[in-house]
């Protein structure tokens, strides 16, 4: 059965950004994850001069900057433009691809099908909610609500995937083949209120020559080293200013991977530097349940500096317990879809330690 929604996707990009309570916020795509250190450095820059001095990382591995002016000076617009994150403008929204974080030979087929992707107009109306994605035989990032995956298995074959369905397809075919899945999906979809295939019915076109192909893909990545690099865990998926110091000294590129953490390639000999840094660097920290809204002083809805009180109280935080979301308000923006307990306009750490219960204990 077809699922639908209220309405279209109000995913935001530059060109069209969604005003919250905080201020305007602009989402610039990054398919396959990797970035250079100097263009974070950028976008953390345009919010610190005309917003938030934060930069957001999605579980799409894209980029927000938030708290702007609404409508959008035009040096914001310029300045992320310059960063060489919007190829296209009318797809913009449409450049949604993950890929496993530690398979850098996956990058060509990413460019491959980014490229493909821009350069078809019909693909242009996929909604921002709409994910493709890379991967290899680890099925590493499958664990993520994709829409589309190519998983290679060896260099030159691998298997298509949809909706738990697949069937093989050669790596050079790979691009093709994704990409008239998407066509099928505009084509047959019953409008703007179907954001997935995964909503479709069993018997959409989309699923044509497909069958089951159940799939065991790796968990997601947690903190630590992995060989020689490092995943870096990134607290409220907030990147700040003295993180970026310590990673340009380090490296020239990383890559963002879905859960809110950074592979610093050969970063694992600076592990030490990083956590000083504040990036999360081992797996038993308290950042896997702990998030937050914007909060004060970037948000007019709240006095409450939600970000600077989750900050604080992590050091206090066992790795165990349950997830925390921290707001200034009962609007609870930036929720999460699993169960949480709420925290609404704490004004000091121990009232998020009351609601963890760990000043009980």
């Amino acid at each position: 059965m077809t699922c639908t929604r209220l309405g279209a996707d109000r995913c935001p990009g530059l060109l069209k950004p969604f005003v919250a309570q905080d201020g305007a916020i602009i989402r610039l795509r990054v398919p396959g994850g990797r970035v250079r250190v100097s263009t974070l450095a950028d976008l953390l820059a345009i919010g610190a001069d005309h917003g938030a001095p934060l930069l957001s990382v999605t579980s799409r591995t894209n980029l927000q900057v938030r708290g702007l002016p609404d409508p959008l000076p035009e040096d914001v617009m310029v300045r992320a433009e310059a960063t060489g994150l919007l190829p296209s403008p009318s797809h913009e929204r449409a450049r949604n691809i993950l890929a496993a974080p530690l398979a850098p030979d996956l990058q060509p087929l990413v460019a491959e099908l980014d490229a493909a992707l821009c350069a078809d107009p019909f693909l242009a109306d996929l909604p921002g909610r709409f994910l493709f994605a890379v991967t290899d035989a680890t099925g590493a990032v499958l664990t993520e609500p994709v829409d589309a995956a190519y998983q290679a298995l060896t260099p030159t074959s691998g298997v298509i995937r949809l909706a738990g369905l697949g069937m093989p397809c050669a790596r050079d075919d790979a691009v093709a083949h994704l990409l008239e899945r998407a066509r099928l999906f505009l084509t047959h979809r019953e409008g703007p209120r179907v954001w997935n295939i995964r909503d479709l019915p069993a018997d959409s076109p989309v699923f044509a020559g497909l069958e089951p192909m159940p799939v065991d893909p790796a968990p997601p990545l947690t903190p630590g080293p992995v060989g020689g690099d490092l995943v870096a865990g990134i607290p409220l998926a907030m990147l700040r200013a003295t993180h970026l110091s310590a990673l340009v000294a380090i490296t020239d590129d990383v890559v963002i991977t879905p859960w809110r953490s950074l592979v610093v390639p050969s970063g694992a000999e600076f592990a030490a530097d990083l956590e000083e840094a504040g990036f999360t660097v081992t797996e038993s920290d308290p950042w896997a349940r702990l998030s937050a809204c914007t909060g004060a002083p970037w948000c007019a809805r709240t006095s409450s500096p939600t970000m600077d009180l989750a900050l604080e109280s992590a050091a206090r935080l066992g790795p165990d317990g349950p997830r925390l979301h921290v707001v200034g308000c009962e609007r609870a923006c930036g929720a999460p879809t699993l169960d949480h307990v709420l925290v609404v306009d704490p004004h000091s750490v121990d009232d998020i330690l009351s609601a963890d219960g760990a000043l009980a204990r």
